[in-house]
């Protein structure tokens, strides 16, 4: 099953503009957090799943932009960030290295 397949079948989102676009963002968070001082790397084949994970939290956030709190029927919203929750990223190992040979 491909991102895509994956990504429509957790949210019924149908639009196939909108689930790119949400898969994109998902990596760009993703390679930001891997590769802070490289952005056009890859997203690492190993994050798939999490960039499948991060797009559908994305999409099913839609409307709702940025929620501090919403109370409506017995359901309640709270989000812990405006953009991705840290919780989501705190398994995302960022790559280290040495820049020409410096001690």
């Amino acid at each position: 099953m491909t991102q895509l397949e994956a990504l429509r079948a957790l949210t019924d989102e149908t639009d196939e503009t909108v689930l790119n676009a949400c898969l994109h963002l998902a990596g760009a968070k993703i390679v930001n957090r891997c590769y802070p001082f490289d952005p056009e790397k890859p997203v690492p084949p190993r994050y798939y799943n999490l960039q499948v994970e991060i797009a559908a939290y994305l999409v099913n956030k839609r409307g709702a932009e940025g929620q501090l709190t919403h109370n409506e029927n017995g359901i309640s919203r709270t989000y812990e960030s405006a953009s991705v929750p840290e919780s989501m990223l705190k398994d995302v190992t960022p790559f280290v290295g040495t820049f020409g040979g410096l001690t």
